[in-house]
């Protein structure tokens, strides 16, 4: 199944997450702090009058190197996360340079996951005035790119702040090293001449939309050579455009039996499980790709990511959908949570719905909100996005009960 098949597929199961909100007779008070995407607001309290403007930090500045001095690619991604949430990112320059600018927006750009507010608890008329530093103390710089460890630093200890800026000076990332073998099935170098012939005539077909051509030459191709995963695997795309289900599940399954270090094929049975709404299957196929995620463990973290066509946020995704329908709620947050941070080019706008339901269900209402807010940001021409609006008014109208009840309960 393509990739723009498989998302509409997946938008269209999306809005089962989207039950209707359970209220609780008492729900718990919000969260003291308001969420990273929150509106620009703060309690009244966290005003802090009168801050002495030397206090105040403008720019963080530094600049990203390796550790073997080579030279950095050009992806090179910095955040700023405060209290385990992003507030902020940019690029490093291809040197490796970076300037982010606090307190306002104008040289770098915020995620969904971001914070849109004021950065600090005072109001302020001048966007361009920066934070207090006391502010940063609960934030880190964290960078990272492809084939690098990410690398993290604290904004606290003997930072020096001048002129406004406070310099952190370099953040190393170590280069990591490709483990062989590890989602890349290495069946097409070790099949005979005939059968790569065979399978490669199967992916020019099967580009072309050829598609009876395509499982000609894939069944060929593992006829000659029955070890040959990526040929099943590309066999079983084919049936499955072919509407033959079955028979696609069963050459997946074959190519898992021959490398079950090759994940695609896992991908795609979860798949099918999830729109089946198989879930212990969707956990069990989405489990063995994340127990092989290189930055999900400390034994595989040298691999290079970028070389490997598997997306690991759609088995996040999967796996989160799977346990909060299996009543896991800390592990489908978890899940989502992580798919929200891989999805940097948000191919899967709708893990943000699959987060409302969760916050909703917590009684995080304001967070749930922000959630569905973020994904009509998002997906605003989807086609369940009148119905999320929809959700979203009744939350609005439900958070604000709560709000209404909190301030009762206080006089």
């Amino acid at each position: 199944m393509s990739h723009g098949s498989r998302i509409l597929v997946v938008l269209a199961i999306a809005m089962a997450l989207l039950a209707p909100v359970t209220v609780a007779q008492k729900p718990p008070a919000p969260p003291p702090q308001p969420p990273p995407s929150a509106p620009p607001s703060r309690p009244a309290n966290s005003t802090v009058p009168n801050q002495p403007t030397g206090d105040l930090v403008m720019f963080l500045r530094g600049r990203v190197a390796t550790n073997d001095g080579t030279p950095l690619p050009n992806n090179v991604l910095v955040e700023r996360v405060c209290n385990n949430r992003v507030r902020q990112q940019l690029y490093a320059s291809p040197h490796g340079d970076f300037s982010m600018q606090l307190g306002s927006r104008a040289d770098s750009f915020v995620d969904a996951s971001g914070d849109p507010g004021l950065q600090s608890g005072a109001a302020r008329k001048d966007s361009d005035m920066g934070i207090p530093r006391r502010e940063l103390a609960n934030c880190e710089l964290r960078a990272s790119a492809s084939g690098f460890y990410p690398s993290v630093m604290n904004l606290v200890g003997d930072l020096v702040t001048l002129g406004g800026s406070l310099d952190v000076g370099a953040i190393v990332v170590q280069r990591a090293a490709k483990v062989e073998g590890m989602t890349l099935s290495a069946t097409p170098y070790k099949a005979p001449k005939d059968a790569r012939r065979a399978y490669e005539k199967g992916l020019e077909a099967a580009k072309n939309g050829k598609l009876a051509n395509a499982r000609k030459y894939f069944e060929q191709a593992v006829e000659i050579y029955p070890s040959f995963s990526n040929a099943w695997f590309q066999l079983g795309t084919v049936l499955q455009k072919q509407n033959q289900n079955d028979a696609a599940r069963t050459a997946y399954t074959q190519a898992t039996a021959i490398d079950t270090k090759f994940l695609r094929p896992y991908l795609s049975l979860a798949l099918m499980a999830y729109q089946a709404e198989n879930w212990p299957e969707v956990l069990k196929l989405t489990g063995h790709i994340l127990d092989l995620d290189p930055f999900n463990q400390q034994v595989a973290a040298g691999y290079m990511l970028d070389l490997d066509p598997l997306d690991y946020t759609e088995a996040y995704f999967y796996n989160g959908v799977a346990n909060y329908k299996l009543n896991k709620i800390e592990d489908a947050e978890k899940s989502a949570l992580r798919a929200e941070h891989l999805d940097l080019r948000t191919h899967f706008p709708h893990t943000h719905l699959l987060l409302a339901e969760i916050s909703a269900r917590k009684n995080n209402y304001a967070m749930a909100i922000l959630e569905m807010q973020t994904y009509l940001e998002l997906a605003p021409h989807a086609t369940d996005a009148d119905q999320v609006r929809e959700q979203l008014a009744k939350l609005q109208k439900l958070n604000g009960s709560v709000s209404t009840s909190q301030k009762s309960d206080k006089n």
